[in-house]
């Protein structure tokens, strides 16, 4: 539905950054804060109109338009389209608005807090980082309002570009190129499959779009409904495989199993880069758009249930690595990479609700807690080592209390924010499990990883906060400003009460049907066509003697899920909740080592490259250049001999030429007279 209004001024929700960029980039050295400023304001802009759209989208409208029509054309399609559009759009509902609010409000907060991390680093370069920032927002914007799948395509690869540009924004460095590098070609690895996706999507649909009645959701739906066979496959198998194509993107933008190696070294970037990509941009890319298709994948069970699996796997394997961690980043990287994971276990069980419960949740108590780490490291005087620290708490209080805050978030402590989603994700993984035991089995893992989550996270809030000073630059930290402390509070409340939208457990206990967040995305206003997602769902029904009680099972997996998560806090906190902690993990010998070289992921990915993958590139090599040019140019060579011989022949001399024409006649009457009877 085309909306007016306030609706027409929404592409300048993209737009404000993408001006940002070009100031900055152009203007950047003459401006105070070499282009701080611009980014701030643009940024503010877009979070406003951003509450606007939401505003308006509450109040019942849904804002669908094309803006731009690329190109179209002809195609054949397997369900009988004629013409097929690539068009830019603009595709407002409920799901993309709440998405736009996040990112432009993260994106705000990362602006502000770089006027004091940042400039305290003591930075060169500052513009080239704040045009970057804005070209970052930009395209997750217009990723999250993307009306097709190929627009999403295109602004998903932006995205990736900029995180490649801004991981390696230290390029001075060794370490920093090389990361940005690793994070470029894994996340291409996994768009290659997405491309493949997009093409075939299109070439049997004769669509993209995301919504309306010239939707691909709509027109899978329409084919399997007739049993219409695909490419060979029936409908529901075809959209098995290109929906496990497009996957493919997400498991490498999400860093997921096994396409996740790429995100730990990410690390190498400024600590602020980290809080944007983890929380609203890069890593969030691939699980929306897992939620934007979920209308698509809801066809398939066998699709839903291999993100189920993969997403709890995730959950857990990358949990594990975490607990041995010294960097303080590279632990808020493995527990970014396990709770994506979760929220790929939510969308695979079907709940929608649930997963994106989970992003919102997660972006702002993990944007707290990287932009936490990145005032411990002003504080630390750029040190990292959670070994060198200790002592914090009271030396550095808001830090302190906003970092704790966001710590109980990521651990599942109630009442903060990840409580109410994280245990939402896992009852619906525990329904659903119940009939199928793959996703029960994707269940467990996800259970057994909430006792790492609460081990690791607690673990680093001891090891950084608690007990005496390990250093001199714990002795004496630096001091932060406002930049850095607003920000910080600002996302310290969100992470407390940001559970309030969706409220699962205390719903069922008062007999109410329905919660704030799950009216938002899967009532009436949820209901855009060819996205009704909770036309796609159907819970496993409660029978009678089978399970006596749907909020006791709720109330009792909760129980289990918290006692999980403070059972790995308690554990932390007895080990270095001390004066003078110890490496405890040490002592765990050879799984130790297993831990802190992450399975041996990287060698094994070296080794797949250097020992598999370049000796069948250099036969193909060997192959191509010997049998199919070698044929090629025997053949030339022969015709280049003979020419070579031939063109002796022409000597320039009038003489020659007429002794050979003679020659040549007298042996065409020698031929005819042999053969044709002449003599």
């Amino acid at each position: 539905m085309a909306g007016t209004g306030i609706f027409s001024y929404a592409p300048a929700i993209a737009l404000f950054p993408l001006v940002a960029f070009v100031v900055a980039l152009v203007f950047g050295k003459y401006m105070p804060k070499k282009g701080a400023i611009a980014g701030i304001f643009a940024t503010a802009g877009s979070l406003l109109l951003s509450l606007v759209m939401f505003a308006a989208v509450a109040g019942g409208e849904v804002y669908h338009e094309t803006l731009y029509e690329w190109t179209s054309g002809e195609i054949t399609s397997q369900v009988g389209a004629e013409e097929i559009e690539f068009t830019f759009g603009i595709l407002l509902d409920p799901l993309s608005t709440l998405m736009l609010v996040i990112v432009s409000l993260v994106a705000l907060l990362v602006h502000v807090f770089s006027l004091g991390y940042m400039n305290a680093e003591g930075e060169t370069g500052l513009p080239r980082y704040y045009a970057e920032l804005g070209l970052f927002t930009f395209s997750m914007l217009a990723f999250v309002f993307a009306d097709n799948l190929l627009m999403a395509f295109m602004f998903f690869e932006l995205v990736g570009l900029c995180s490649y540009l801004l991981i390696g924004f230290w390029f001075r460095t060794q370490s920093a190129p090389s990361a940005a590098k690793k994070a470029f070609l894994v996340t291409r690895f996994g768009d290659y499959f997405f491309l493949i996706g997009v093409v075939a999507i299109a070439a049997t649909f004769g669509t993209v779009a995301f919504a309306g009645d010239d939707s691909f959701v709509t027109a899978a739906e329409t084919a399997i409904d007739d049993g219409t066979q695909l490419f060979g496959f029936d409908a529901q198998t075809w959209v098995t495989i290109t929906g496990l194509l497009v996957l493919g993107g997400v498991i490498g933008k999400s860093a997921q199993f096994p396409l996740h190696t790429w995100l730990p070294d990410a690390m190498e970037g400024p600590t602020t880069v980290s809080a944007l990509i983890h929380a609203a941009t890069m890593v969030a890319a691939g699980v929306y758009l897992v939620a934007r298709m979920f209308g698509y994948y809801a066809l398939s069970p066998t699709a839903l249930a291999i993100i189920a699996f993969v997403g709890g796997f995730t959950a857990l394997f990358a949990a594990t690595m975490g607990v041995v961690k010294d960097d303080i980043k590279q632990v808020l990287a493995y527990s970014t990479i396990s709770q994506y994971g979760y929220m790929m276990l939510g969308l695979g069980v079907g709940g929608y609700v649930a997963g994106v419960f989970h992003l919102m949740n997660h972006a702002f108590f993990k944007a707290l807690l990287f932009l936490g780490a990145g005032a411990v490291i002003v504080l630390m005087h750029h040190e990292q080592d959670m070994w060198k620290m200790g002592g914090l708490k009271n030396k550095a209080p808001v830090t302190y209390y906003t970092f704790l805050a966001g710590a109980l978030a990521l651990a599942g402590i109630v009442p903060f924010s990840g409580f109410w989603s994280k245990d939402e994700i896992l009852y619906d993984a525990l329904i659903v499990g119940l009939e199928q035991p793959v996703i029960l089995a994707a269940y467990a893992m996800g259970l057994v990883a909430v006792f790492f989550t609460g081990f690791y996270t607690f673990r680093m809030v001891f090891l950084t906060f608690h007990g005496e000073p390990r250093s001199e630059m714990a002795e004496d930290p630096h001091p932060v400003g406002w930049a850095i402390k607003v920000p910080l509070i600002t996302l310290g409340v969100l992470a407390t009460v940001a559970g309030l939208a969706n409220l699962a457990p205390v719903a069922k206990l008062l007999s109410i049907d329905i919660t704030f967040l799950e009216f938002w995305l899967d009532g009436e206003y949820g209901a855009v066509e060819g996205l009704t997602y909770h036309d796609y769902h159907e819970t496993v029904p409660f029978e009678e003697g089978y399970i006596t009680s749907e909020t006791v099972t709720m109330l009792l997996g909760a129980g289990v899920s918290l006692g999980l998560a403070l059972a790995g806090a308690l554990t932390a906190h007895s080990l270095y909740n001390v004066p003078e902690p110890s490496r405890h993990m040490t002592k765990l010998g050879g799984a130790y080592t297993t831990l802190r070289s992450n399975y041996y992921q990287d060698e094994f990915q070296v080794w797949l490259a250097e020992g598999l993958t370049l000796p069948i590139a250099r036969a193909a090599n060997w192959f191509d250049q010997t049998v199919i040019d070698g044929t090629v140019n025997a053949v030339s060579s022969v015709s280049l001999f003979g020419s070579d011989r031939v063109k002796h022949v022409q000597t320039g001399i009038v003489t020659n030429y007429a002794a050979l024409l003679v020659a040549g006649f007298l042996g065409l009457l020698v031929v005819l007279g042999l053969y044709g009877g002449w003599f």
